[in-house]
């Protein structure tokens, strides 16, 4: 990351963060690109209106001075030569309290229009929401708009309309201006004309309309009574859209809530009106005096808060899952950027406003930087700590939402602590700076601990990064011998199977010889529960585990992971194991757990064959989305639902070239979105590539155990249908209108109605579809007769599918369905369904061994691995949210204990049995 990088994420980035998230807001308000571009127009320029009011002020108040001084300022220069006439003239200016740098307040409108103007063009000129959009006379919002055609060529009528605006303004805000402040302002007009003439029609339209703000602003401040005007023209324009709204029929609901935005918008300045004038009539502050350095104090904690505390210890947390091995991308620089962009909004960007601010305007920010400080650090440390597991892309598996009496806990807590803080800055006005400087030093005494563990963290798997890059994934497979594969997909839905193969009939067939078990259960809702009993068998029962309560978890966790490969190389089997889920209890496995057994391969696939275009992009926390989490994290909770806008974090849509070449998608509704997600990406292409890695030995009687595991299903993003592919812009609204009779079989319906449940079934139809391509790779090879293959997942979702199928406590029991396919040596016949059979994961360890290996025994606790008693009874399952990163005890950490048996689709055979075990 470069330093102009670095620079332009201070002084730009804020603003093209500020103008995304808004424009994010009134598009999904208003359904309607073009509309959106008035509205953030209008909301643009009237927040920074104060801003350029008080630039204006500055300006005049130069001008005045230099108009009071001209006379002897001409009269000494005409007098005196040299060092005299230079002596002379710096006397005059310091008696008059003049500096000559004070000319720079004459531009200081067009300095802050610079930025404004850069950041408006990154952010509008690549949007891809405008690309192809028509807006009134306009063809296309995304293309220069060539309105006008003269002799077979098109003239863009938007830029010159544009600065015949600014010209005619431009005239109004000069009227008895000295000629060279009128040359720099037209001069300006016309810079912008050359600049923008072949820009996306959408940016022009945008800056025209900021140019007739500016007109009827200075049309505004040349009447006598302006804010007199001011409020009628606002209540006429409020009421004439509350009366359109209420009496009038609109086209839309959309529609209908646009105008009352931009109604809002324009009553804004009537309401910021009555306010001064009661706060100013109260005069409650007008005893205090501006100090400038609480204000410094408190911006600089929040800069701190927000971008360098919160971002390190989401990062500090789990450092392993901010990386990928094949894309590594240092996660501190996503720290460090974060801070740069909270400082340019807090540090940079607010302290224009103070420094333009009059000395009310000052007091105010001074008390709002003193107080939100204190309701930042409550609603991160108490609220919102427990929304369960989160992704590296800082997306939550369960969203964010809060019950109403939450939101009101939170808000009087709020209220509360603003009273005593406003009380402390009125009363001890003396421990302010001090609290505030204490609270900084804390935050990155503590950010600077996180940043040494994530740097640590590095340092150890970076061996694992630098073998990974020169070895080659070898999946072997015998003809002559036995082969035995077992292929977790990780979260893959047993309860969306049966509607898949009703989508994809196909799959019957290429799945020739399976079974899929229907009646099949996992001991626990994530990966750290579910995972030891599938590759361990049942000495790895979450109670089990809990019952060596002398053993970490991670010792027992690696036992469980090596009980196949250890069992089958010492009865001659050549064993590949591909990504085995939290070895060493390490996000990125530690394949070194292998190194103490012979003929055992471990390899890392996850994100080996993403696309290259990817691995040039940070893919993980983007910088952009590290701080709209941390703001997110600090917002009253019936904000953070709106702030984190369905994990999109109010991302507006990048540009075809962008959302190509990066990792973050984009996702608008359950059938549309745009850009690629990289965790479903470095998992997908995996299964892609399933027939490369796989090696037949031609002349090779050896036996050989595959373990694989897969995060596909895990991972979902909105694919393309009915292919079920990746694609940069998917829209399956008539698809899924057309065919919504896929989710009913056998008369029962699954709900597929919502984002996830959508996104779900599309992962898992992506998946099998792949899987589908590897085992006819099998079949053509020849290795698939003499191949046992079990698929099985470690756990389910939360995801609600079924109505009747919610537990007494309100979990949703299929979160603990898992998916298992099991296909024999010589099986052959289309797919059978069992819906009887009672399994568990505990089962894969017996199924994988049934035959092969005689008398199977846990190499590590002796047990008889085809002991069917472990079955009998009640089979224990633990609900946990606490993850690995949580979780680095003997024990799981208490959650909710439930018991089930011979069926689990009959809720009567659940029970609820607490929330600790015994």
């Amino acid at each position: 990351m470069s330093f102009l990088t670095l620079l332009h994420n201070l002084l730009i980035g804020p603003l093209e963060l500020f103008f995304e998230v808004v424009y994010s807001w009134a598009n999904d308000l208003i359904q309607n690109p073009g509309l959106s571009i008035i509205v953030l127009s209008l909301i643009m320029n009237f927040l920074v209106l104060p801003l350029y009011r008080r630039a204006d002020a500055m300006q005049e108040a130069e001008r005045a001075q230099e108009a009071r001084m001209r006379p002897w300022v001409e009269h000494i220069r005409k007098t005196f030569r040299g060092d005299e006439r230079f002596m002379m003239l710096q006397t005059y200016y310091r008696q008059n309290d003049y500096k000559p740098t004070d000319a720079l307040k004459g531009s200081v409108s067009l300095l802050l229009e610079v930025p404004f103007f850069i950041a408006a063009y990154q952010f509008l000129s690549g949007l891809s929401l405008l690309k192809g959009f028509a807006f009134g006379p306009i063809p296309d919002l995304g293309a220069p708009d060539g309105l006008i055609h003269i002799a077979g060529m098109s003239v863009n009528l938007l830029p010159i309309l544009m600065t015949v605006i600014n010209f005619i303004s431009g005239a109004i805000y000069t009227k008895g201006f000295p000629w060279k402040s009128k040359v720099q302002l037209y001069a300006m007009a016309l810079i912008f004309l050359v600049f923008l003439y072949q820009s996306p029609s959408g940016l022009v339209f945008y800056w025209t309309l900021n140019n007739v703000f500016s007109l009827l602003k200075n049309i505004f401040y040349k009447l006598k009574h302006p804010r007199l005007v001011l409020c009628i023209l606002s209540a006429l324009t409020g009421l004439g859209i509350l009366l359109r709204i209420v009496r009038v029929p609109m086209p839309s609901k959309e529609q209908e809530l646009a105008a009352a935005v931009i109604g809002v918008a324009l009553l804004l300045p009537v309401f910021i009106f009555i306010l001064r004038k009661k706060i100013g009539a109260a005069g409650k502050l007008r005893s205090f005096v501006p100090n400038r350095k609480i204000y410094i104090a408190g911006a600089l904690f929040i800069t701190v808060l927000i971008g360098l505390a919160i971002p390190s210890a989401t990062i500090g947390s789990s450092p392993d899952e901010f990386y990928n091995i094949y894309a590594f991308h240092n996660p501190i620089w996503f720290i460090i950027n974060a801070f740069v962009i909270s400082a340019g909004f807090f540090l940079v960007w607010c302290s224009v406003f103070y420094a333009l601010a009059n000395d009310t305007g000052k007091k105010y920010m001074e008390i709002l930087a003193f107080v939100l400080s204190g309701i930042m650090v409550l609603d991160y440390m108490l609220f919102g700590t427990d929304l369960g597991n989160m992704s590296a892309f800082l997306k939550y598996d369960n969203g964010v939402s809060y019950a109403v009496s939450m939101q009101l806990i939170n808000l009087g807590g709020i209220l509360l602590l603003a009273i005593v803080l406003l009380f402390i800055y009125k009363r001890l006005r003396m421990l302010v700076i001090p609290v505030l400087c204490a609270g900084c030093a804390a935050l990155t005494v503590m950010s600077v601990g996180n940043i040494l563990g994530i740097r640590k963290s590095i340092r150890s798997v970076m061996p694992q990064i630098e073998q990974a890059k020169h070895e080659e994934v070898e999946l072997p497979f015998s003809r002559t011998g036995k082969n035995v594969v077992v292929f977790m997909l990780d979260r893959a839905l047993s309860v969306d199977f049966p509607y898949v193969l009703k989508e994809e009939p196909q799959l019957r067939e290429i799945f020739s010889g399976f079974t899929y078990y229907a009646n099949t259960i996992s001991y626990g809702g994530f990966t750290n529960v579910g995972t030891p009993a599938l590759f361990g068998g049942y000495d790895y029962t979450p109670d089990k585990i809990n019952a060596r309560a002398d053993e970490s978890l991670e010792k027992k966790q690696n036992e469980a992971l090596k009980v196949m490969p250890r069992l089958f190389s010492e009865h001659g089997y050549d064993v590949t194991v591909c990504d085995p889920p939290y070895a060493g209890y390490k996000w990125i496995p530690d394949l070194s757990i292998y190194d103490d057994l012979d003929n055992v391969h471990a390899y890392i696939t996850k994100g080996r064959y993403n696309a290259e275009s990817f691995r040039k992009q940070i893919t993980r926390a983007d910088t952009r989305n590290l701080f709209c989490y941390s703001v997110m994290k600090v917002a009253p909770v019936s904000l953070q639902g709106l702030l984190y806008n369905d994990g999109n974090y109010n991302e507006a849509g990048l540009s075809s070239e962008d959302a190509a070449n990066t990792a973050r998608e984009t996702i608008y509704n359950a059938h549309k979105s745009r850009g690629f997600y990289s965790l479903f990406m470095d998992s997908y292409t995996v299964l892609q590539n399933l027939a490369n890695m796989t090696k037949v030995k031609e002349s090779d009687d050896s036996n050989h155990l595959i373990l694989f595991a897969n995060e596909t299903t895990h991972e979902p993003m909105v694919l393309k249908e009915p292919e079920y592919e990746p694609a940069l812009e998917i829209d399956n609204t008539a698809y899924d209108a057309a065919h919504r009779d896929r989710f009913t079989v056998n008369g029962r319906k699954i709900h597929c109605d919502n984002v996830q449940q959508m996104i779900h079934y599309e992962a898992n139809v992506a998946a099998f579809l792949k899987m589908a391509d590897w085992i006819e790779y099998l079949k053509e090879t020849g290795v698939y007769d003499n191949t046992r293959i079990i698929i099985v997942s470690d756990h389910g979702r939360i995801l609600n599918p079924f109505d009747d199928l919610i537990l007494p406590d309100g979990q949703d029991s299929t979160l603990f369905h898992a998916m298992l396919m099991v296909k024999d040596f010589g099986q052959s016949g289309a797919l059978k369904e069992d819906w009887q059979t009672f399994m568990t994961l505990g089962d894969i360890a017996n199924l994988a061994t049934k035959d092969v290996i005689s008398n199977p025994v846990n190499p590590y606790t002796g047990t008889d691995l085809s002991d069917a008693s472990a079955k009998e009874g009640k089979q224990h399952i633990l609900y946990t949210e606490n993850l690995i990163q949580n979780s680095h005890g003997n024990t799981f950490p208490d959650g909710t204990w439930y018991s089930v048996h011979d069926d689990i689709y009959d809720p009567d055979n659940w029970e609820v049995e607490g929330s600790s075990w015994k």
